[in-house]
């Protein structure tokens, strides 16, 4: 249930680009959290995530730390 990349796959088709077998799209939430520790982050995150980021119904998320 990607509308925007049905909506892109079709763009591609009339824009000459047929060849494209499948278009995914992703949103990004970059967190910094200040004074907790990576845990604590982690956990806080998370609680973002379910209660307003993401609808579980439609939406794979992923809550990891950034590489330093």
């Amino acid at each position: 249930m990607d509308a925007e990349a049905e909506s892109i796959e079709k763009s591609l088709a009339l824009l000459g680009i047929p060849s494209v077998r499948h278009v995914t799209t992703a949103r990004v939430y970059d967190l910094e959290f200040a004074d907790v520790s990576a845990t604590e982050a982690r956990r806080l995150a998370g609680r973002a995530v379910e209660r307003l980021l993401a609808n579980p119904v439609i939406h794979r998320v992923s809550v990891r730390p950034l590489s330093a």
